[in-house]
């Protein structure tokens, strides 16, 4: 009868926990039962931030164009609403990017937003 060797799928299982690991500080990087722990706890982060990152950028791009739009003596609703009324229809990563970038092209929106809503 042939023996049986134990742990084959064992050592791939640490092997992959352990390359997963890499680069962490101390025992983490090392020491299976420590490392599993890390691995497990920085998934959930990486999970639940890829939700938190789409939050986060759209937050940035209202603040960016709440600031160009004050410079130009409106509020960011009323900028929107405006742009809505003007039936322009840009994202609002584009706006951030040209409130930030091409201060000229975004005052020409402004103007069109505040002639829209003058319009109404």
């Amino acid at each position: 009868m042939a023996r049986v060797k134990r742990g084959v799928t064992t050592h791939a299982r640490h092997k992959k926990i352990l390359k997963l690991a890499k680069g962490y500080r101390g025992r983490s990087n090392n020491c299976f039962r420590i490392a599993i722990e890390k691995v497990e706890k920085a998934l959930r982060y990486a999970y639940r931030d890829r939700r938190a990152k789409k939050r986060n950028f759209r937050a940035l791009w209202i603040q960016r164009i709440n600031a160009g739009a004050r410079i130009h003596g409106l509020t960011y609703s009323q900028f929107m609403h405006g742009l809505k009324r003007a039936a322009i229809d840009v994202d609002r990563k584009v706006l951030a990017d040209i409130a930030a970038r091409e201060p000229e092209a975004f005052k020409v929106l402004v103007d069109q937003a505040q002639a829209a809503l003058k319009a109404a």
